[in-house]
């Protein structure tokens, strides 16, 4: 699907910001509360539906929600001041204030698939071909709130079906079947990673895309 608004246009198959044709980078929160916003128009959503929506159970500042504003409006060309998309609903929270059309989903092409995904108790993200930060930073791919994940934790490489996962030097390691690893590793349906303290889940499909690979006893 395809939101235009402006100059600007939402492509929710592809996760970005294009203005015109050029990509406008978001992080992946700052992706989201625009779409949020987006999807919730013309209502205003409040800071602590926001906060729950993009930080479920966890606690974060009011002030981290302030610089996730800051980033969506960077990206759209605008100050809090001036604000055309983003609005302020004062002492409340934020609603999207623009005229948005909305142009029909397209089919994904195999290279956009998803092949893999990342499952934990508070989520789940999809993996497309290519490269995957995991951590806790805000250019990452999949965003893990916990003191004992590294800002860029691990590297998941998933291409034609089959992914391997890569410790990237984190502070508190990164285990595979409950070993440490030290070099890339292959990874297969139902492995349980930890980073740090915080267990997740791979759920990985074959290229064809119809059935899981299992894993051998």
């Amino acid at each position: 699907m395809q939101v235009h608004f402006g100059e600007f246009t939402l492509d929710t198959d592809r996760r970005q910001l294009l203005k015109g044709d050029v990509q406008r980078h978001l992080s992946p929160k700052a992706y989201e509360l625009l779409r949020l916003l987006i999807d919730n128009r013309p209502r205003a959503l409040s800071k602590a539906e926001l906060h729950e929506r993009l930080w479920p159970a966890t606690f974060v500042s009011e002030s981290t929600l302030s610089s996730l504003v800051a980033e969506v409006r960077d990206g759209l060309d605008e100050k809090a001041e001036s604000a055309h998309f983003v609005r302020t609903a004062h002492r409340f929270g934020y609603a999207f204030a623009g005229t948005a059309t909305i142009s029909g989903s397209r089919v994904p092409s195999a290279e956009e698939r998803a092949r893999c995904w990342i499952v934990w108790e508070h989520g789940q993200v999809s993996l497309r071909e290519g490269e995957h930060l995991l951590g806790r930073d805000a250019d990452v791919s999949v965003w893990l709130e916990s003191p004992t994940v590294s800002r860029h934790h691990a590297r998941i490489r998933v291409s034609d079906g089959a992914a391997t996962i890569e410790d990237l030097a984190s502070k508190n390691g990164t285990y595979l079947r409950g070993e440490r690893i030290s070099t890339p590793a292959p990874l297969v349906d139902g492995d349980e990673i930890r980073l740090g303290s915080m267990p997740v889940t791979i759920r990985l499909l074959k290229a064809a895309g119809s059935t899981v690979t299992q894993r051998s006893s």
